[in-house]
């Protein structure tokens, strides 16, 4: 088998889907409809959309011994990435994502992490010498930090560049910031990374300055996905703005994700900055316009379609 190029280290999720006129205030109990099972998880997300726009992914991980995991590890491989370093917990159940969804299209998720929250350094161990031969690592934050502290370690040693998707967001160290090659967050999460409050819409001034607070910390490249905004790469020598396509969203859960994946399509195939971002908010305009988190993804025809 060809040698993945793109490797992922991170979450499979089981959503449970289901779509309210509104979000529920606490302590109140609305009406949803359409209720669904999809395959997701963060990191299976980006393995998907990566492997849907052509990239030869692995994807690095571990579900339950359970129908959600064998659901989950189907799904990528009828995508066709390679899963045979998706491994099995004997103990803990796949991760599940309780997720809810607007009639805007706007998106609240719960998570219980399952099998990802047990998968230690020492069972990414087997995946080491696949990491350090990939040409772009993608890693999250919904599986054990010192796991992916691990891989990300391994990738920047080895050359590999390493594009860390801080969501959901939490605390994380210099020494990871450091480590990675772009840090891709959205609005909400740049903010929590620094402690600043979030705002519906911040300003550019806001996003720039909160990203400022990422680079003294040790980013070197602070890649701000701002959803209809487009994208903001802010480094220590100024900002560069993308763009985003125009269409009418019906669902943002896997936006970030099919950003992500695409981004590192672009890059593992040597493409420019410039043309990597492009590729990446047309795959993530493309998601949106869709339901569902796995099924969102489009392919690369489609891709270069829409650009056109």
């Amino acid at each position: 088998m060809t040698v993945p190029a793109i490797v992922v280290v991170g979450s499979l999720n089981a959503d449970l889907v289901v779509h309210v006129p509104r979000f529920p205030v606490a302590g109140e109990t609305i009406s949803g409809e359409g209720f669904v099972l999809l395959p997701g998880g963060k990191g299976a997300n980006q393995a998907c959309a990566a492997a849907r726009l052509g990239g030869v992914v692995a994807m690095v991980g571990q579900v339950g011994r359970d129908d959600q995991g064998g659901m989950l590890r189907e799904s990528l491989r009828r995508a066709g990435v390679d899963v045979r370093l998706v491994d099995q917990d004997e103990q803990a159940a796949t991760g599940v994502a309780i997720i809810s969804i607007d009639a805007t299209g706007e998106n609240q998720i719960i998570l219980a992490a399952g099998a990802n929250g047990t998968f230690t350094p020492e069972r990414l161990a087997r995946a080491l010498p696949l990491i350090r031969s990939a040409s772009v690592l993608l890693l999250q934050l919904e599986t054990p930090l010192d796991t992916v502290m691990r891989a990300a370690t391994e990738a920047r040693a080895a050359g590999v560049t390493v594009v860390l998707d801080p969501a959901p967001a939490r605390d994380v160290p210099d020494q990871l910031l450091r480590l990675a090659t772009y840090v891709t967050p959205n609005e909400g999460e740049l903010a929590r990374l620094v402690g600043a409050p979030v705002a519906d819409e911040p300003s550019m001034a806001d996003i720039d300055g909160q990203a400022a607070r990422l680079i003294a910390r040790g980013s070197t490249r602070v890649l701000a996905k701002l959803g209809a905004r487009g994208a903001r790469l802010i480094t220590a020598d100024g900002a560069t703005e993308w763009p985003a396509r125009h269409v009418t969203p019906v669902d943002t859960t896997a936006a970030g994700d099919a950003f992500n994946g695409a981004f590192a399509v672009a890059l593992a195939e040597g493409a420019d900055l410039d043309r990597a971002v492009r590729f990446a908010t047309t795959a993530a305009a493309i998601s949106v316009t869709r339901h569902g988190a796995q099924p969102s993804m489009p392919t690369r025809a489609e891709v270069d379609e829409f650009a056109r």
